[in-house]
């Protein structure tokens, strides 16, 4: 074998290895084979919103929604299963950064069962924010398994917002 064989534009058609014949192959031709597939399932769940276990928070963060109105703008994350005490937000500049941990730890002991599990999960989140956010008035609630963060326009902010009328033609 060479190094040609292992790489798929290198080898030629007629020399597949064996692994892709359905034939007993060599351990690189395998090895190849399975790494590849890691990196292929991987990109393919990235792409089509996988977000690890149901159970934890997921591997990218928590679901966010940013919306805007003419005085405000509002993000709301979900932190199921979270209390307002694992929630760190901070403010610098032209972000919110918004940091977390769920720690879930549950035993049970019954006759002759000992039985002990433990996930744990840390996320952050930054959400870049346009000027004129009045970052002192700033306001968070968390309820529900579900954070609100208000962040109110400062007044220059509300006067540059002009409505276009539309006309029908």
């Amino acid at each position: 074998m060479q190094i040609s064989d292992l790489i798929p534009w290198g080898r030629d058609k007629e020399k597949t290895p064996a692994s892709e014949t359905g034939r007993p192959s060599n351990p690189l031709a395998v090895l190849q084979r399975d790494i590849n597939n890691v990196f292929e399932d991987f990109w393919h769940k990235v792409e089509s919103g996988w977000n690890g276990r149901s159970s934890a928070i997921g591997m990218f963060g928590p679901s966010t929604d940013v919306s805007e109105a003419d005085d405000s703008i509002e993000v709301t994350v979900e932190l199921p299963g979270m209390s307002e005490k694992d929630i760190d937000i901070s403010m610098s500049g032209d972000a919110i950064t918004i940091r977390g941990e769920k720690k879930v730890e549950h035993e049970e002991k019954r006759r002759g069962v000992y039985m002990s599990e433990r996930s744990y999960g840390a996320f952050y989140r930054t959400i870049p924010l346009p000027p004129g956010v009045d970052t002192d008035k700033a306001e968070a609630t968390f309820k529900n398994g579900v954070l609100t963060v208000a962040l109110p326009k400062t007044a220059d902010a509300q006067a540059k917002v002009k409505r276009i009328p539309v006309k029908a033609t």
